[in-house]
């Protein structure tokens, strides 16, 4: 099915519920623009009920649900949406063991969606919120579609794996602001104690001006799954999805940028330009795709200061999931909560010891607080910088070139599918030995 060129909004609220979501006249102007109501408030009663529709049905999507149908207040798991059957069933037979949810989840067959539209029918149903955990290639067309219906919205991270696809999420996070819509990012370090602590201190000048950041995310190899007798491409790639780019981006963009977006938090801003390396050295074969097994960036910000990143699909190897910052009075492990700072001959160390709640709790109890407050937080804008900044690395390995920030974000190539259906045909595809192009440094056009 291809993807529509207009959605139309959400259907509206029962009676009993009207001052959940309170609206005006349209605004006119802007790619999102048009006849839809702006949310004016978001909440107005606490002991209101929170509808929630989840799309993307794998094992993120099902935990985010169960974090979101844990919060404080009246919530209820109404819908479900995936491309395939067999998750949806999982997912949901998944939640329902969970006692402390049971009765918090009406989903009954006919609001549960599967196929290619079936974020659409979600996004119909009713729901005041949607989770949106699908593959990220998707992400930019269902967060446009959320806004549209006047949703509130939790989405995984990365939230696009082009320059196309965040040009799109920038301009819905704009519209989601002007409605007054709660917008909640995956990256969930921003809510996590030992990061806010630490952070703080860093920005408050604990080892004087910060000169140089190192990040990582080395590890080994995900799962992957081989190729069924008959299956279509675009099937395959789906169920395999984390080798090709135009779905998830490849792994410096899908896992290490939350690496990325603490220095990005940290320096309170985003790389201007950067230069890189990468290759496929081990990952190999037919049921490994398109992606790079490692990735080694040199990202530079507007003030001169660096930001060196590692990130490493190999087994047998140094592993490190951290970030660490260099400064002229001192260093700090930011994860591990520990600033070195000096002074003269002195060295004094501080340790984060305060409490550590589950972070990805955290940031469904932050994002629903906010919408019952009536002050939603939105952190879509941030999401799609952030993903930028990974994926201005990947079109720096994968091309061999510095490339700066104004290249990368108005670069025009799209590697999404120009439809999407089981029968469409993917842009990257097989040779005749079952092997997909790998990107060649010096070679491979990225702007």
């Amino acid at each position: 099915m291809s993807e529509p060129s207009a959605i139309a909004s959400g259907k509206p609220s029962a009676a009993s519920r009207r001052d959940f979501l309170k609206t005006s006249t349209a605004i006119v102007g802007g790619a999102l623009a048009g006849s839809l109501a702006i949310a004016r408030s978001a909440h107005a009663a606490g002991d209101d009920q929170i509808r929630i529709a989840l799309i993307g049905c794998g094992g993120r999507g099902t935990g985010a649900a169960n974090q979101a149908l844990s919060t404080q207040g009246n919530v209820k798991l109404i819908a479900m949406a995936d491309i395939y059957k067999d998750h949806l069933d999982h997912s949901y037979q998944t939640l329902l063991k969970q006692e402390n949810l049971k009765s918090r989840i009406d989903v009954p067959d006919d609001r549960k969606f599967v196929g290619f539209d079936a974020f659409q029918k979600a996004l119909d149903a009713g729901p005041d919120l949607v989770i949106l955990a699908t593959p990220p290639g998707f992400r930019p067309m269902h967060f446009e579609a959320a806004v549209k219906a006047n949703k509130h919205i939790f989405m995984e991270k990365p939230v696009a794996t082009d320059a196309p696809g965040v040009r799109r999420v920038l301009a819905a996070a704009e519209e989601s602001k002007k409605r007054n819509l709660a917008v909640g990012v995956g990256l969930q370090r921003h809510h996590q104690n030992v990061y806010l602590e630490t952070i703080k201190r860093l920005q408050d000048g604990a080892i004087g001006e910060i000169i140089a950041t190192r990040v990582y995310w080395n590890g080994s190899t995900p799962w992957m799954h081989e190729r069924k007798p008959g299956q279509s491409e675009m099937d395959y790639q789906l169920t395999n999805w984390y080798y090709f780019t135009w779905i998830c981006g490849d792994h410096i963009v899908e896992q290490h940028i939350h690496n990325m977006d603490v220095i990005n938090w940290l320096k309170n801003g985003y790389p201007v330009k950067a230069n890189g390396m990468g290759g496929c050295q081990v990952r190999k074969g037919k049921d490994y795709g398109e992606t790079f097994d490692h990735h080694c960036v040199e990202f530079e910000y507007a003030d001169g200061s660096r930001m060196f990143s590692q990130c490493r699909h190999i087994p047998g190897c140094w592993n490190s999931v951290s970030e660490h910052a260099h400064g002229t009075k001192g260093t700090a492990n930011i994860g591990n909560g520990m600033i070195k700072s000096t002074s003269g001959s002195t060295v004094e160390t501080w340790r984060y010891r305060g409490p550590t709640p589950d972070p990805y709790q955290v940031e469904h109890d932050d994002l629903f607080a906010s919408i019952r407050s009536g002050n939603p937080i939105n952190e879509a804008e941030n999401g799609a910088k952030s993903t930028m900044t990974a994926i201005l690395g990947r079109m720096c390995t994968y091309s061999g070139k510095e490339v700066t920030w104004d290249q990368a974000i108005n670069s025009e190539i799209n590697l999404a599918p120009d439809e999407f259906s089981f029968a469409a045909t993917p842009k990257s595809l097989p040779d005749a030995n079952g092997l997909y192009q790998l990107p060649v440094p010096g070679l491979t056009k990225v702007v």
